[in-house]
């Protein structure tokens, strides 16, 4: 493909995504497919001659596209958002289009010179503590993450070989290796499952503590771990707080959990994988009391804030923490020797290379502006609060617990088991597309505002939806339980013939 047919091709792959978007209420939010569907349809080896684009596309059209799952759907209320806008299409077109792989400054100075800048702006935005910016006198920073899941390990590691850096000064001939088997880290039986997963991969246990009712981790629990866990000769090495658990999204007490991490030295890293975007609102900045205690703080900008994934930004307050982790040395990956204000971001991650993601977020920034994504989230907000609403309206229904941020959890008054039906038969119809969770031992039902295309109507439409199969599943719970009852009298009757024959 030369630059000119690159032109024509990437017009109509342009135009294909508008009319995409243009056009999305009018297909189903799931798509009408079977499990190796796509498998079956494409050949098994790769062509040995170059094809033609427009054979290339015509298969994308018709082979691709039909399994599809619509994330941008108004009708899709489905785990939570994934980011994206046109902004954000053409920051990525520019990132992919200019090639360059950030290893180091000298292999790309404006990859990483522009990700310091983006990060700066976007940690002001959020409120968050002088000390996690770039542009702060301190060494602490930002650095975009390819996920929450990767920010998470990385940090649990920094906090690892922090841990060993601090016990070897004390003492010069600890056994390093027997001595990490016994480091512990902590978090709520509420987290996401990535923060259980960075444990095995770090090689430290995960200890899940109980929430309380309100889904939240509480410091005195915490503080009883830590005790439990050192009486036993462990060592209380990393914690993960949650700032909208995923599923109800709840919020960790900061204030609570900050002192005790404190007192006993360990590292406290907060997932605000989802929820953090809302701080960019000051009225929301209070559910963040006490992130002056955090060592790192992650949310993911390609959730809620109109970037595609990924783009997870991750702030520490001290970016040797990172470096002491993670810097290896090559000869061919000298650089320029800088200070920590221009970071080597090769030593901030896992990865040696790095896409040049900040150009989506500097694109979303500026495009949309701060009031611009204030009023995205605003607005979000408000359409689960009508349909909170709507469900509370009807005596059918619970909305459990409180509606937080954009997501609404609600189940039938029946119980548990018409509550998981009700959501078997509207994932089937694929009309609609939400997913379970637990709540004080109860089945739920999670609807997020997920498509920054929702309108009123569109909830509207989906409570709709709700209702009219709530209506199907309870007539029919009725009658099967009204055959079932003159199942029994007859069954009686019958008893009472043959007693009397008798």
């Amino acid at each position: 493909m030369d630059s000119q047919q690159f032109r024509e091709y990437g017009k109509a792959a342009i135009d294909f995504i508008a009319d995409f978007y243009d056009n999305i209420r009018e297909k189903d939010v799931l798509p009408s497919v079977e499990p190796g569907y796509l498998i079956k349809k494409l050949p098994k080896d790769a062509p040995e001659e170059p094809e033609d684009w427009k054979a290339v596309f015509k298969d994308f059209t018709d082979n691709i596209v039909p399994g599809v799952t619509r994330w941008q759907s108004p009708q899709f209320h489905a785990y939570y958002p994934t980011g994206t806008s046109f902004a954000s299409v053409v920051g990525g077109l520019l990132c992919d289009g200019l090639g360059a792989v950030g290893i180091t400054w000298m292999a790309g100075p404006a990859c990483t010179e522009l990700e310091v800048v983006t990060m700066n702006w976007f940690g002001k935005l959020l409120g968050l503590p002088e000390e996690f910016l770039n542009s702060s006198p301190g060494p602490g920073g930002g650095v975009i993450q390819g996920s929450a899941s990767e920010a998470t390990l990385v940090c649990l590691l920094a906090a690892k070989d922090k841990m060993i850096r601090r016990m070897q000064k004390l003492n010069p001939d600890l056994d390093e290796d027997l001595t990490k088997i016994k480091f512990v880290a902590y978090t709520s039986d509420q987290c996401n499952s990535s923060v259980e997963k960075s444990g095995v991969l770090g090689s430290m246990k995960m200890r899940l503590l109980k929430a309380d009712s309100s889904g939240r981790l509480r410091g005195e629990t915490l503080k009883r771990a830590f005790e439990e866990d050192k009486a036993k000769g462990l060592i209380p090495c990393y914690v993960v707080a949650n700032l909208g658990t995923t599923g109800t999204c709840a919020f960790d007490p900061l204030y609570e959990l900050g002192p005790v991490c404190q007192k006993y030295d360990v590292w406290l890293h907060v997932d605000a994988a989802y929820a953090g975007a809302a701080f960019i609102c000051r009225e929301y900045r209070h559910l963040m009391k006490g992130v002056e205690y955090a060592d790192s703080f992650d949310i993911n900008a390609h959730k809620w804030l109109l970037v595609n994934f990924d783009c997870s930004a991750m702030w520490v307050k001290d970016g040797y923490d990172l470096i002491n982790a993670f810097d290896v040395q090559r000869i061919y990956l000298e650089d320029v020797k800088g200070d920590l204000k221009i970071p080597d971001y090769r030593h901030w991650q896992m990865p040696l290379g790095r896409r040049f993601r900040s150009l989506k977020l500097w694109s979303v920034l500026r495009i949309y502006g701060a009031e611009g994504l204030r009023r995205h989230i605003r607005n979000q907000i408000s359409l689960a609060q009508h349909f909170a609403k709507l469900v509370q309206a009807d005596s059918r229904f619970i909305v459990e617990p409180e509606p937080a941020m954009a997501l609404v959890c609600f189940r039938l008054v029946e119980g548990d088991y018409l509550t998981k039906k009700l959501l078997e038969n509207l994932t089937e119809k694929k009309q609609i597309f939400m997913v379970g969770a637990s709540c004080k031992g109860r089945f739920i039902i999670r609807m997020a505002i997920c498509s920054q295309f929702t309108t009123v109507q569109d909830i509207e439409v989906s409570w709709k939806l709700v209702k009219d199969e709530a209506d199907n599943i309870l007539k029919s719970d009725k009658l099967h339980s009204k055959s079932q009852s003159i199942a029994s009298i007859d069954h009686l009757q019958n008893i009472d013939i043959c007693e009397k024959s008798k």
